[in-house]
């Protein structure tokens, strides 16, 4: 697929500025964050590690009245509870050994606008009792203060973990939950998605071929394959990694699977068949399969057509393909 196919082909896919998708279960995502962004109300973004819901806290943001105002991120897992309960509410001089100067949280900083906690179910069980109240009253006090400091913020908070299981064991808040989780968005994996990959692709190769000053103009319907047949253990980011490793060692103007790293290099394919994974959709199915043929015939797409029983304008409109007629 070369680069003005898969310029198409992103764009139709696109919500926001990062956030692209095209499969059945990532339109429903896109359809909730739709709904949500224009209100108040929190929001509780689950999945796996990699998947993106950074990404989906950063669509709702942008597409909703408040998108003018901060977007402020903390990464929950990454600080101490001490460090974590300053950086989100402030302190002030003196309140510690260090405390030089008043210093405004992540709170005050989010005013107006939307804070996103990333990795919520890391947070302190004291730091929690405080996260309920400032949900409930939207006000709270900087440590070592007494003064009532007032917020106006969206909350999104993350997680890879299961907070029911975590409520049953003792270590998260119930009350904490139901107030996070008016809103409820499960990113699923890529392997539940991979009717996603060719426009994630694109989106990956455009970046860093940017990156990178190279020229990359597309990538082999091979590589497809191999990208299908992958279980993707580590989700997008995985495959983002993988994109950038491809576009670093390609030589030719076509990413080919001797530019894949090791990982995808030990997936198997063969030269007369193709492996179509039973967890994407029938339109992609054919697409994997048209490509396939359209890879045989060494990029002659009226020869593949022919192979394939169809009309090379039939052959293009299944492709998404708007390119000019030639052989």
């Amino acid at each position: 697929m070369r680069n003005r196919e898969m310029e198409a082909d992103l764009e139709r896919s696109r919500l926001s500025k990062n956030m692209i998708g095209k499969s059945p279960v990532m339109r429903k995502v896109f359809d909730t964050v739709s709904r949500v962004a224009p209100a108040k109300a929190s929001v509780l973004i689950t999945g796996e590690s990699g998947v993106g819901k950074e990404l989906i806290a950063d669509a709702i943001h942008e597409l909703s009245p408040r998108k003018g105002q901060p977007l402020v991120k903390v990464n929950c897992a990454a600080l101490s509870a001490s460090l974590l309960e300053s950086e989100l509410f402030g302190h002030e001089k003196g309140a510690f050994t260090g405390a030089l100067s008043r210093r405004r949280g992540r709170f005050e900083l989010a005013n107006g606008g939307t804070l996103f906690l990333d990795e919520i179910g890391e947070i302190d069980q004291n730091i929690q009792i405080k996260l309920l109240r400032v949900l409930q009253e939207r006000q709270f006090e900087r440590v070592g203060g007494e003064e009532t400091v007032e917020t106006d913020v969206r909350l999104i908070a993350a997680t890879n973990k299961d907070l029911k299981a975590e409520i049953e064991k003792g270590n998260f808040r119930e009350d904490l939950y139901f107030r996070l989780n008016v809103v409820s968005i499960n990113v699923p994996p890529l392997r539940d998605r991979k009717d996603d990959i060719p426009v994630l692709a694109a989106a990956f190769l455009k970046e860093f071929s940017a990156e990178n000053g190279k020229n990359v103009e597309g990538i082999h319907e091979k590589v497809y394959s191999r990208l299908y047949a992958y279980d993707w253990p580590g989700n997008i980011r995985e495959l983002r990694n993988c994109i950038e490793s491809a576009v670093v060692m390609c030589r030719n103007p076509l990413i080919t699977t001797d530019d894949l790293p090791p990982a995808l290099q030990s997936v198997t394919d063969t030269e007369d068949s193709v492996r179509v994974p039973l967890n994407v959709s029938l339109e992609e199915a054919e697409k994997l399969i048209i490509r396939a043929v359209v890879s045989s015939h060494k990029g002659n797409k009226s020869k593949a057509a022919e192979t394939l029983g169809i009309g090379r304008k039939t052959l293009l409109r299944k492709l998404d393909d708007g390119e000019e007629e030639s052989p």
